[in-house]
């Protein structure tokens, strides 16, 4: 799949990975669509790369299909990166007692649903493209988490969002064949994106040195280089890939 010319939604796009995905998606000649609900952060974005901003949550079925209608306006849209998504961090049974229920279930709901509800509607608009010359009418990319394999203490509820995202990667992929339409996931390791620049300074260090290599924090640019190899290349289907220098997360 060519990104010339083409259109890629990006939620979440107005930081972190998805900010770094859309600016390398823009300087590949692609024409960007940033889902987010940061709309200063995200019309920002959008203006200094010639994209376009679209206040979008993700859960919202509403908002959702607004986002792949503004994305149609723009042109053939071939493309979704999931990035959108929540962190937070709880223990099952902790001092105050046991997990907020209703903070689990968002978690759920915005990691896991919200990806599910953008795939859905971007693919169905995908899934009538005129086909590409090597047969695919659009390639989705989610971003899931080592935590989906390696879930440490508090992380209960978004480990569970991220497995999730995991576990469906196959089936859609094969749910989304017969229209060639291509799915993958990306569970990235420890990244410098502003949650994690959130930590004092000597966690960070801590956490880079964990990795074994390289020794550093990942950057966005690693992630969007990789959506970008992954939207290139057509063999690339339903499989989950570890961006996450070989490490593998302790309990804490």
């Amino acid at each position: 799949m060519d990104i010339a010319g083409k259109v890629f939604i990006v939620t979440g796009g107005a930081s972190g990975l998805g900010e770094g995905t859309a600016r390398r998606l823009a300087a590949q000649g692609g024409r960007v669509v940033i889902a987010d609900l940061q709309e200063e952060r995200g019309r920002a974005v959008a203006a200094e790369i010639g994209a376009t901003f679209v206040r979008c949550d993700v859960t919202t079925e509403a908002d959702a299909q607004n986002a792949v209608d503004q994305a149609l306006t723009q042109g053939k849209l071939v493309g979704l990166v999931n990035c959108a998504g929540i962190a937070p961090a709880q223990r099952t049974v902790g001092k105050s007692g046991p997990h907020d229920l209703a903070l689990f279930s968002k978690v759920i709901q915005v990691n896991l649903i919200g990806t599910f509800n953008m795939i859905r509607l971007a693919a169905a608009a995908m899934s009538v493209n005129e086909p590409e010359p090597t047969g695919e009418r659009g390639v989705i990319v989610s971003t899931a988490s080592v935590a989906a394999f390696e879930g440490q203490i508090g992380q209960a509820a978004y480990s569970a969002s991220k497995g999730g995202v995991v576990s469906m990667t196959l089936p859609i992929a094969r749910d989304l064949a017969q229209v060639g339409i291509r799915n993958m996931t990306i569970a990235p390791g420890i990244f410098g994106t502003p949650m994690l620049f959130g930590m004092p300074p000597s966690v960070q260090e801590a956490l880079a040195a964990s990795v074994p290599f390289p020794s550093r924090l990942g950057r966005p640019e690693d992630f969007a280089r990789l959506v970008e190899h992954i939207i290139e290349n057509d063999m690339l289907n339903g499989e989950v890939i570890r961006l996450d220098g070989a490490i593998r997360l302790p309990p804490r």
